[in-house]
Parts: C-alpha cells; sequence; structure tokens
C-alpha cells in the first residue's frame, strides 16, 4: 500500500463535528499533549496567571468567551516554540461559596453550637428557614459543595478545548494556598505593611462583615429630605435637612463651610438634638457643601464616608449605635440627655427606627413640614442588597497607597511599567490608584476562608492585648487558630484570663486570589518552576475587576518580589445580550453555556468568542454561532478534498502554474499578518486575516484549480496538488488555536502527531514568488462568471460559448496565464477573447443555446 493510499483511507466518507470534543479531549490527555515541560531557560517560557473562576455555582457565557481568549494566545505561544505554562485554579473560599452551601443546603453557620459528627443536612432544604449548624459542619459542606461544582467547572472547560495543563490544578482554600496566604501575610506584618486597626469600617448588615473600599458599588437608593431642627440655647430654630433622621440620636456635630455667612455667627456655640437634648457643638469644615439641603449637616458617627473624615478630623466624640446586625444597640447610649427618647428604637432596624424617629418628630414639632421624596446614592457591597452602615470595628489593612503617597506613587509606576492589551485600560488603574483614600480592608467576619495565623494574648480580667499579637511560625503553617493553640500556651488556656484567644476572622478572597501569580509558580515551595515561571508574561482578566483583582497583585508583588507579577494585562470585555444589556439571572437574558456548546459545537462558540475583540463589550446573538460552525464544516470538507488528491506531500518546487504561486504568495502575507496580529494579543485580527483567506480559497482558488488538479497535465497537475497540501497544512495550523477540534481532526487524517504540538507557520514555508493581485484579478472575473449564470437563472455547470475579457493590460495580462483554468472553472467551452483598455475589468459572456 502506498503512502497516499494510506492517507486516503484514512479519510472518512462523510466528515462530522459532532463527538470531535470527546475524541480529541481524550487523545491530548493521553499524550500530555499541554503538559508543561521545564525547559532550561526563563525565556523559553510562557506563563500564564490564569483567573480562578469563582466557584459559586455556575459559569456564564461572558468565561466562556473570556477563558478562549486567554487559549489562542496559550495556543499560538505553544505552536511559536514556547513551553506554555499554563495552570488553571478555583476561586472557592470567601461569601460566594457561602452563599451558595447555605440556599443550596438550607443551613447557616453559628460558630457557638458544637460540632456535630453526625450531622446531615435537611432532606429538603428550605434558603428561608435555615437551619444553624456549627462552624466545622458548615466548612465541611463547602469542601463538599466545592468539590462538585469544580467537577462541572473542568467538565465544561475540557468541552471548549481549553489547552490548560490540568495537572497544576489549584484551589484557593488547600492547605498549600492557605500556608501561601498565611506567610505572605505573616511577612507583611513583619515588615509593618498590614496592621490591626480599630476603626469606621463600612459594613454589610446582612452578611455581616466588613466590605472594602474596592468592593463597593454605588447605586440609587429612594429616600426622603426631612426638615429637622436643633435648637439654640433661646429655643430658636437652626434647620438641618437629612435623608436619615434615625441616625439623630449619634449626632456629634452640625458642620458648615467656614465661608458660609449664614452660619458663621454659630461656629463654637452648641444646639440642641431635637428628641434626645444633647449639646452639640457648631464647626466649620470646608468638606461641608453650602449649596446643598439647609448648607448645614450633622455628623453622625458613622452615616457616610464624609461623616468618618469629619469625625477624624474634628476629632469628635464616637456616638456608634447600629450594630454588626444593622440594629440599633438595646442599651440607651449614656450620652442620651432625654432617655425615654430612644426605647421606641432600641433593638429596631435603621428602616424601623427611622419611621419611629420621624413620628416622634411630628409629635414633638420639630419637623418642618412633611419628608420630600428623593433618590440618593447610596454605598452597596457589590453582593449585597441593602445599603451598607459604617460601624467601628477591629479590622486588618494592607498598605496600597491610599494613606502612604510615596507607595501610591510607586504602584502608579507599576502600572506605567505594565504592557496593556487594549492599551487605553492603563487609564481605568491609574484613575482607581490616584483615587483611593483609604488601605485594603483584608479581614472579613466569615467563615469559609483563610484565617488570620495570628492570636491575642489574655490579661488577668480576659481582655485581648491587641497591641502584641502572637504570630504563627512560618515552619507551622498552615494553621487554624480557631482549632490550634498559640505557640507557647496549651488549648485549655483558650479563652480564659491569662491565656489566649484566637483572632476570629479569616481573609478576605481577594487577599488569597491577589497572590495566584505566587500560588501557581511555586513561590516558596518550588525554587525551579518559580525561577522559570515568575514573574509570569501574561494576565488576563475582565475590565470590572481591575481595581480588586489586578490592582491587588500588583501591591503584593511589589511588597514580597519588588516586582510586577507579569509583563502584560489582557483585559476582556463583557458579553451583553442584543439590546446591549449586561446579562444577569434577575433579567433572565443569561446564556447557559453547556447549552451553546452542545447545540453548536465548541469550535463554533469559540469562533465566536474570538471575534469579540480585546477589551470591546460584545452583543451575544445565539445566531452568529451558526457561522461559526459553518466555518469549522468547511474546514473539515476543504480538508478532505484536498487530501483526496495529493499522492504524496507537495513541495514548493512543484509549484510553478502562476495561479498557484499567487494563492502560496497572498497565503505568506496572511501569515506574516496573523503572526503579527498575536504577538499584540489581537486575537480577533488573527482570526479575521486568515478566514477572509479561507473562504477566498475556497470559493474562488479551489473551484480555479480543481480541475487542474484532477485532470491537467503532469506539471499543472503536480503544481495544483503541492498548492493544495501547503496551503492546507499552513491554514490548518493559522486555525488551530480558535477551532482546535476541526483543524485536529483533518490534522490527524495523515500526521501522527497533533497539530497543535506543529510548528506556527512561518513565511520562509512559503517563499515563492508570485503575484497576488492574480487572486482579486480572477475573484473578479468569477463573479462575472457566475452572476451572469445567475441571471439567466441556470445551473453554474452550463457552458459558456463566448467569454469576453478586457480590462487594464495588466490584469489582461494575469488572466492570460491561467486561461485553461479559467475554461475549467467557468465551464468556457467557446472562443475566449481579451482586449486591454483604461477601465475596470469586465467579463461578457454567452451561454451555450443548448444549455
Amino acid at each position: 500500500m502506498t503512502a497516499a493510499n494510506a492517507h486516503q483511507r484514512a479519510l472518512p466518507e462523510k466528515p462530522v463535528l459532532e463527538g470531535l470534543e470527546a475524541k480529541w479531549g481524550q487523545v491530548w490527555e493521553d499524550e500530555g499533549c499541554y503538559a508543561f515541560v521545564r525547559p532550561e531557560s526563563r525565556d523559553q517560557v510562557f506563563s500564564i496567571d490564569t483567573p480562578p473562576p469563582t466557584v459559586s455555582g455556575s459559569l456564564h457565557v461572558g468565561h466562556v468567551f473570556s477563558y478562549t481568549h486567554t487559549d489562542t494566545i496559550a495556543r499560538y505561544q505553544r505552536m511559536n516554540g514556547k513551553h506554555v505554562f499554563y495552570p488553571m485554579g478555583w476561586d472557592d473560599n470567601g461569601l460566594p461559596t457561602e452563599r451558595r452551601v447555605q440556599n443550596y443546603y438550607g443551613v447557616r453557620c453559628d460558630p457557638s453550637i458544637p460540632y456535630d459528627p453526625d450531622f446531615q443536612p435537611p432532606a429538603k432544604p428550605d434558603p428561608k428557614r435555615q437551619v444553624a449548624i456549627s462552624r466545622r459542619n458548615f466548612i465541611q459542606l463547602c469542601h463538599e459543595l466545592t468539590a462538585v461544582d469544580e467537577l462541572a467547572f473542568e467538565n465544561l472547560w475540557r468541552q471548549l478545548g481549553l489547552s490548560v495543563d490540568w495537572s497544576t490544578l489549584y484551589t484557593t482554600i488547600s492547605e498549600t494556598s492557605q500556608g501561601t496566604a498565611q506567610k505572605a501575610f505573616l511577612r507583611n506584618f513583619a515588615r509593618g505593611e498590614a496592621y490591626l486597626s480599630y476603626a469606621p469600617t463600612l459594613w454589610d448588615v446582612t452578611f455581616q462583615t466588613a466590605v472594602a473600599q474596592a468592593e463597593l458599588e454605588a447605586r440609587d437608593y429612594p429616600g426622603a429630605y426631612h426638615r429637622v431642627a436643633f435648637r439654640r440655647a433661646d429655643g430658636s430654630p437652626v434647620y438641618i435637612e437629612t435623608t436619615r433622621p434615625e441616625l439623630l440620636v449619634s449626632v456629634c456635630a452640625l458642620i458648615a463651610h467656614p465661608d458660609d455667612e449664614r452660619y458663621s455667627h454659630l461656629f463654637g456655640t452648641t444646639v440642641a438634638s431635637p428628641l434626645f437634648g444633647v449639646e452639640i457643638p457648631v464647626l466649620a469644615h470646608p468638606a461641608a457643601e453650602p449649596d446643598k439641603g439647609a448648607g448645614i449637616a450633622m455628623c453622625c458617627t458613622f452615616g457616610d464616608l464624609t461623616d468618618v473624615t469629619w469625625w477624624r478630623e474634628l476629632n469628635l466624640p464616637t456616638r456608634t449605635v447600629i450594630g454588626r446586625d444593622g440594629r440599633f444597640q438595646a442599651e440607651t447610649p449614656e450620652w442620651v440627655v432625654n432617655a425615654s427618647a430612644y426605647e421606641p428604637l432600641a433593638g429596631k432596624t435603621a428602616f424601623s427606627a427611622r419611621e419611629a424617629t420621624v413620628a416622634a418628630l411630628r409629635d414633638s414639632g420639630d419637623l418642618d413640614g412633611e419628608p420630600k421624596a428623593t433618590t440618593r446614592m447610596a454605598n452597596f457591597y457589590e453582593k449585597g442588597d441593602k445599603p451598607l452602615e459604617i460601624v467601628a470595628t477591629r479590622q486588618w489593612y494592607i498598605r496600597n497607597g491610599g494613606r502612604d503617597d510615596d507607595l501610591k506613587a510607586r504602584l502608579m509606576a507599576r502600572g506605567e511599567e505594565l504592557a496593556w492589551t487594549p492599551e487605553h485600560m492603563r487609564h481605568r488603574y491609574e484613575n482607581w490608584v490616584g483615587g483611593l483614600n483609604g488601605d485594603w480592608l483584608v479581614s472579613r467576619q466569615r467563615f469559609f476562608g483563610v484565617p488570620f495565623p495570628i492570636w491575642y494574648a489574655l490579661d488577668a480580667d480576659g481582655e485581648p492585648d491587641y497591641d502584641h499579637p502572637i504570630v504563627a511560625d512560618e515552619t507551622s503553617l498552615p494553621v487554624d487558630p480557631m482549632a490550634d493553640a498559640a505557640p507557647g500556651y496549651a488549648e485549655e488556656q483558650r479563652n480564659h484570663p491569662g491565656g489566649f484567644m484566637a483572632d476570629p476572622d479569616v481573609m478576605d478572597t481577594w487577599a488569597t486570589s491577589s497572590l495566584t501569580p505566587q500560588l501557581a509558580t511555586g513561590w516558596e515551595r518550588d525554587a525551579e518552576l518559580f525561577g522559570l515561571t515568575f514573574p509570569m508574561d501574561m494576565a488576563p482578566q475582565a475590565h470590572d475587576i481591575i481595581r480588586t483583582w489586578l490592582f491587588s497583585r500588583i501591591v503584593r508583588a511589589n511588597f514580597e518580589n519588588d516586582a510586577l507579577p507579569w509583563k502584560r494585562a489582557t483585559i476582556s470585555g463583557f458579553v451583553v445580550d442584543p439590546d446591549r444589556k449586561k446579562m444577569s439571572k434577575s433579567k433572565g437574558n443569561v446564556v447557559v453555556p453547556t447549552e451553546i456548546l452542545d447545540k453548536f459545537g465548541s469550535d463554533a462558540v469559540r469562533w465566536r468568542a474570538a471575534m469579540a475583540r480585546p477589551g470591546m463589550d460584545s452583543p451575544f446573538d445565539e445566531t452568529q454561532m451558526k457561522v461559526g460552525r459553518r466555518l469549522a464544516m468547511k474546514i473539515l470538507n476543504a480538508g478532505k478534498f484536498v487530501l483526496s488528491l495529493a499522492e504524496e506531500p507537495g513541495s514548493l518546487a512543484s509549484v510553478t502554474n502562476p495561479a498557484d504561486l499567487a494563492m502560496l504568495t497572498g497565503l505568506a502575507a496572511v501569515v506574516a499578518q496573523s503572526t503579527a496580529a498575536f504577538e499584540e494579543f489581537d486575537y480577533t485580527t488573527a482570526l479575521e486575516r486568515a478566514e477572509t483567506f479561507f473562504w477566498a480559497f475556497c470559493d474562488d482558488y479551489l473551484e480555479l484549480v480543481k480541475e487542474r488538479a484532477y485532470t491537467g497535465d503532469d506539471a499543472g497537475r503536480a503544481s495544483a496538488q503541492a498548492a493544495l497540501s501547503i496551503a492546507l497544512g499552513v491554514q490548518l495550523r493559522l486555525f488551530a488555536p480558535f477551532l482546535p477540534f476541526a483543524t485536529e481532526e483533518v490534522w490527524r487524517w495523515t500526521n501522527d502527531s497533533s497539530v497543535h504540538a506543529a510548528a506556527w507557520p512561518t513565511v520562509t514555508e512559503l517563499a515563492v514568488e508570485g503575484d497576488p493581485t492574480l487572486l482579486d484579478d480572477v475573484a473578479q472575473a468569477l463573479i462575472a462568471i457566475r452572476g451572469a449564470k445567475s441571471n439567466a437563472k441556470v445551473s453554474m455547470k452550463t457552458a459558456v460559448s463566448l467569454a469576453a475579457f478586457s480590462g487594464p493590460a495588466d490584469v489582461v495580462a494575469r488572466l492570460r496565464g491561467i486561461e485553461l483554468d479559467l475554461r475549467a472553472v467557468g465551464r468556457i467551452s467557446g472562443d475566449v477573447t481579451w482586449a486591454e483598455s483604461g477601465e475596470p475589468l469586465s467579463v461578457v459572456v454567452e451561454l451555450a443555446e443548448s444549455n
């Protein structure tokens, strides 16, 4: 059997796309196609800080698009000779996971409840009537559910064809990750970059946890202005306007602008608060807004972030009444003069306390007119449903330039040092860093997270010594201070005077995922791997988390490694619905990835993803997948046709026909353009160049040379078959990063190894001298011939009895050189005439009467 016959026997009778994902996914796994093999030097490596998706139920189509973008780059770099380090991780700790566990099992965590080794979740979970369980039981359920979700995530990524090295899989809650996060934190603390502080904190009352500045989301919130009278010593009123009358009990000053003549005579005096009778100083501060409301505002501890600024800069007393549960404290505050006025507020939510306060103000006569409805901007936790409160709490912080101009300047310089795709995303980083006004709050009052490796000594009265935390030894990490005794203490001394207590908090999930470059590259665990892969080459992510994930990773690497964690950030846009609205479950416009993958095939979905340009939001239309599927199918069919012709692999020396030379020269230009685009991380342009050429190749060139490839003379046939064979091999490699399954299928019909292990095509492979403008001439000629037959409503196989070509001399000369091919493709059986003119190419045909 000849090699050609062996190749032809491998060709399927009818190529199909169905089943290719499972078929080739298993082969790639068995062959270790994407395994990272450690080379000798760093310059041989391309490493990627793959975003670890949050394991909280399901992935959406936006994930599919953005991870496909990364995969196209990884595949290109691998074919370009790089050892690609492409790990995958799961971000499986933090509030999203806790919330999913609560709803899925119908449970909630109560750390005061003892561990139950025999606990079983409710058979019929009710998210509205959650069963209280111990911290340990709750964490076990978190691990149990994330394992199920992570398997579903992995299956989806495999179906999509991500070329990650699954042996490098990590999770942010694993013992290794916990040890890394705790070690990095202890080093931050030792260098003074992390600190503990008791201060006003943005607080989500639903989840009962602190919230960082980067997690804020400003939203419209309905409210009302209340005009309320404070009283001077002579009983005359001083009116303020507020949307939060319930905070009258916590007022510590009235503030007006120092240049506001309406209130300058009041500065240095006091007024009595309505209802509660507290003497309140009237002070000046430049942050007061004379044109807002009454021009004088009450400062409460704390109503908003401006209150925090006034409280700090004017050294005001702290009069906090709202607790961590969002309710007013049960006992009457000691500063309240009229204790009976507080009784209706005790234990109430802010909303209920507001209603009670307004009713009391009406009765007292201190409410001037009725409340006026308004809409105000309120701060929400990005995952929360109620406005945030500000509560004084003790929290851990990492310095991030919010209160250190030198550090801010260094972090700004890091952003300038970093390469950005697209370039304009750099401004989002700069705007975020420039606008920071506080350090990064990294502690959370939750359960499923990395514990702080910290304890506190208790004095004889059982009070903790927060000024001198007890830190874990690095060799003991990871530790759980809630289960492990502090160094130098016995477990029996826990929570007893003279003993110790554990820090009760866990790290914010960003505090762990800010270390993904270190987690993935083996920092402090694998010196060789770290040296080969860090700093990483590429940090892909969406634009909405530049302020959180991207910035936090720069902060940690700046402190720990005195370097950027990677060389380039590549930013993806959102996938929006056809009306350009963000997809969300509440709007009912979410696209389930598995449905479109199953319906259209992974290559079709990947094609559509790659058409979304870097950084640009992309409207989703399911019908677009049909275009990608058509392309994948065309690759299979064109591949079968070409390979059925070639008796042996073609060589450039055999290519002599002008049309063949022109096609290969044009393809060389496409290789150069696609390569240049990929080098700029512009996967969309790389795909567009390859696809535009491919359709012209199939519709025009392939039809043009088909008959010569079958029945031409020896030289003509050899030239066509060699050109077709060479062009197919190059185009399969150009498409491989985008349509990995269809290209692998065709490639393997005649090759033992994967197309994804093949070399990226180069211009030197196509070093022939042809005139690619001939391809444009051919396209125009075929449009005219096909158009004539279409207008006559006859078959494209209809014979042409006469074809008259006229046009510029160079165009006519080029087309005359391939007259035999034109006769074949146009079914021209009669005369062909040629005439030179100063007009564009025109072709006049006469159809044979017999047809």
